[in-house]
């Protein structure tokens, strides 16, 4: 037995003696089940087949040095299950998806299952060494990744793969440039264009320069000529060759890119210098060095568009940050770390105090307090417990959890707070197709301007009206106009995800930013939406405390506010719960059923009313005093008799206040729209300051009252929980679902706020109108250095490469008015 093995096995008390133990990864082995192989001469048991294979390929491959490498305390663990298919993995599809070029050589990342320690990293770069058509792989411990290349003629993807199967690891594609990978892989090749451009700018600045002193009317000015070509073609074939692959593929689709009008210009320019350079006119000159130029500092505005949107588009990737690649799973009382998407649902995580939650869950052992700033925007911890919910993504603080898994990796709160704002961000605004409808025809129009000028000016002479042809071709900027919209929306959208606000889509932004009456809900969105009995009140020959029992019986199948938190009374008083027959529940108004042998009600005046029962006077002068300290009262009749009342208050949450103030100081009409009685709705909002109430509206009715509000011409916000609102929610111009923690799962809303923080909804309106006037501002700069600059270049004023240098300058303008969107919540908590 190897002596690391033999270590743990001592360790942890497996066995008193060496045969006990698996002879791979140190685990106990059923004595019903004993599998033994000759492992280098000597007959070694082994916990299972997998164990038995793995441990006989480490042997047979020369690579036994593994078990002398893994250090004492480590447990290997059983080989995991292979992925099926692996043939799948060899098709260029799918191989797409992952790799970075589908050439003869290939390189991609691999997820690696079943790696602990520096040892593993040895065993699998030494295994892939042996391999013929490797070309390299190294490890990412900390990553739990392997990179790999391999020349695709000699071995296949899914033979790497079922190798590595053979060691004791499972290995799946991985992506290790999500999201913001693609901005980066292209800044990257454009960097690469970029330094290429900027070689030969220096060069052809020297040929420049001697030109212009005198040398091309010397017998060196052909020799210069033929050195400007020679740096001109790769320059523009090369560096612009991204331009050319844009123009083209625009074309093909009818569609004009801004690529088209420079590679026009540039493609000119250089074809008329080359011209003059193999004709060899007496007139004439060659303008290579406007080619490289034009490019060189065209790549530039491109490359620093592209940095500047990778910033903006970093709000995914950091939320995708957030979520741990591994996690320690009790799995047999022992901890192992396995890549958290092979965490299944049902299984024990351990998290270790200051750790990331790697999994949605609920704590099943121990108490600790987790910050989830990150996903919801509450500023201080939060406690957990036992049978508390814990979402990925959060941090630990000081305590140990134990949480059992409760969601697959992408349906936790985080994953779904990314697919949100990838809508959004990927989403496009109402005014964002009226620009994109505009660029494919002002790129039109700059075609038949430049060719106006090239005619305007050919009379002078051909080499002037080149050059303001193509200055009135490159200084044209669509782009600016392009970006104005989806940049906003992204920094939006992502802003709005850190501070707990999930926009779902652009057009959503622009909607809110318009709306003139905000509509709330009352229980759960003003109102904490925990009821607590206040009293309980019976007539005189009859006992509270039955009554209380009765009751419980019936609210038991109900799901609102009020039966839980009767029941939470009758569980707190210690009372035995009753059963109930022949129950009914009509929302909006109460139940009824038959417990110990009686009908019993407990709902409304008018619940009691609609079921012929005569309403007490004296207890409802009682209950008209309660509702107007803003406590709601369930009525309760026994036979065809009412015999008392249970009161009930919710407090109001503490912002709610200031939340109404700051609403109306913007100018909003505010409603309150409840379906408690109409003096507890009054009372509600004469704590607040005063506010329209439509009062006594069942759940099925408020989009009706959503509709008729918006008919009178009203762009209306309607802010609920999404429990009982979903009808007003989808009715309303945009819909603001209060969420609770992490809760994201609202679908009837079109905002979702993350957290318990009132304040958001401001945030969320102040957000939506500077975004608005972002892009306004945006637009209106675009079309304002367009007008400015083209006459200027039709007039002859602006040289092709001054052109060259402002036409970015507009893009980079309306990014760096985009970015500014990051800082507006925080000038205005």
């Amino acid at each position: 037995m190897n002596t690391a093995t033999a270590s743990l096995n001592a360790s942890l008390g497996y066995a008193k003696c060496a045969e006990a133990a698996c002879f791979h990864c140190g685990l106990a082995v059923p004595q019903q089940q004993t599998i033994t192989a000759q492992i280098d001469g000597a007959r070694r048991e082994f916990c299972c087949i997998g164990c038995q294979s793995v441990c006989a390929a480490i042997y047979e491959a020369g690579l036994q040095g593994f078990y002398q490498r893994t250090p004492q305390g480590i447990l290997l663990a059983p080989p995991p299950t292979p992925p099926g298919n692996l043939t799948l993995y060899d098709l260029d599809d799918i191989q797409g998806e992952f790799v970075n070029e589908l050439g003869e050589t290939r390189s991609l990342y691999l997820l690696i299952e079943g790696m602990h320690c520096a040892a593993c990293v040895w065993l699998i770069e030494k295994s892939m060494a042996t391999l013929p058509g490797i070309v390299q792989a190294s490890i990412n411990l900390t990553g739990k990744r392997l990179s790999v290349r391999w020349d695709n003629r000699q071995i296949k993807l899914s033979e790497i793969i079922r190798r590595l199967g053979e060691i004791g690891y499972n290995a799946v594609p991985y992506d290790p440039e999500a999201v913001a990978g693609v901005l980066k892989k292209q800044n990257r090749a454009l960097l690469l264009r970029l330094i290429f451009a900027g070689f030969a700018t220096a060069n052809i600045m020297l040929v420049a320069i001697a030109l212009y002193s005198g040398a091309d009317q010397g017998e060196f000015r052909q020799l210069f000529h033929w050195v400007g070509l020679a740096l001109a073609t790769p320059t523009l074939f090369y560096s612009g060759g991204h331009f050319f692959r844009g123009a083209w593929t625009g074309i093909k689709q009818l569609h004009l890119t801004m690529d088209v009008p420079i590679v026009i210009g540039t493609s000119l320019t250089y074809l008329y210098s080359t011209y003059v350079t193999l004709a060899k006119p007496v007139t004439g000159e060659v303008y290579f060095d406007t080619v490289i130029n034009l490019i060189f500092v065209i790549l530039i505005g491109r490359y620093l568009e592209g940095s500047f949107k990778q910033q903006a588009m970093l709000s995914t990737q950091r939320l995708m940050d957030l979520q741990p690649r591994v996690a320690t799973v009790m799995r047999n009382g022992q901890e192992q770390v396995v890549p958290v998407r092979a965490v299944q649902i049902g299984e024990i995580v351990l998290i270790k105090p200051g750790a990331n939650i790697p999994v949605d869950g609920v704590v099943c052992e121990g108490s600790s307090a987790v910050d989830e700033a990150m996903l919801s925007g509450e500023s201080l911890p939060v406690a957990k417990q036992v049978d508390s919910n814990v979402s990925a993504g959060t941090v630990n603080g000081s305590g140990m959890l134990l949480v059992r898994t409760a969601c697959a990796l992408n349906d936790t709160a985080l994953a779904r707070i990314i697919r949100l704002v990838e809508e959004a961000q990927s989403s496009k605004a109402p005014i964002q197709r009226i620009a994109d409808r505009i660029v494919p025809w002002f790129i039109f129009v700059t075609l038949l301007l430049a060719a106006a000028t090239f005619v305007g000016w050919l009379p002078v002479n051909l080499e002037t009206a080149l050059m303001a042809a193509t200055s009135v071709l490159i200084i044209t900027c669509p782009c600016a106009l392009g970006m104005a919209t989806p940049l906003s929306i992204a920094v939006a959208s992502g802003l709005g995800a850190r501070r707990g606000i999930l926009i779902k889509n652009g057009e959503t932004l622009e909607t809110l930013s318009g709306v003139t009456h905000f509509v709330f809900d009352k229980t759960g969105t003003l109102t904490q939406g925990r009821m607590q009995v206040h009293q309980i009140t019976v007539l005189p020959h009859f006992k509270a405390q039955e009554m209380l029992r009765q009751v419980a019986a019936l609210e038991r199948y109900a799901e609102h506010g009020v039966a839980q938190a009767i029941l939470k009374e009758a569980e707190v008083r210690g009372i035995t719960r009753a059963e109930a027959q022949d129950f009914s529940y009509a929302p909006g108004y109460g139940v009824r059923g038959t417990v110990d042998g009686v009908e019993v009600l407990a709902g409304t005046a008018a619940w009691l009313v609609r079921n012929g029962i005569s309403i007490n006077v004296e207890l409802q002068r009682q209950v008209a005093e309660l509702e107007q300290r803003a406590m709601t009262c369930v009525h309760l009749a026994v036979g065809h008799e009412q015999v008392g009342y249970i009161a009930l208050a919710d407090e109001l949450r503490p912002d709610a206040k200031v939340l109404i103030e700051n609403l109306r100081a913007m100018g909003m009409r505010l409603t309150l729209l409840s379906g408690d009685r109409k003096a507890v709705a009054e009372s509600v909002a004469a704590q607040l300051g005063g506010m329209d109430v439509i009062a006594e509206v069942l759940p099925q009715d408020k989009d009706q009252v959503i509709q008729s509000l918006q008919q009178r011409g009203e762009k209306v916000a309607m802010v609920g929980d999404g429990i009982n609102d979903a009808p007003a929610l989808i009715r309303a111009d945009v819909g603001i679902a209060v969420g609770s923690g992490t809760d994201v799962s609202v679908e009837s809303a079109s905002i979702v706020l993350t957290g318990s923080e009132l304040d958001k909804v401001r945030q969320a309106m102040l957000l939506s109108r500077r975004t608005l006037h972002t892009i306004r501002q945006n637009i209106i700069l675009s079309l304002t250095y367009n007008a400015v600059m083209v006459p200027l270049a039709m007039m002859g004023l602006v040289t092709p490469l001054v052109a060259a240098i402002a036409m970015p300058v507009s893009s980079l303008l309306v990014i760096g008015n985009a970015a500014r969107l990051r800082n507006i919540l925080e000038r205005n908590s």
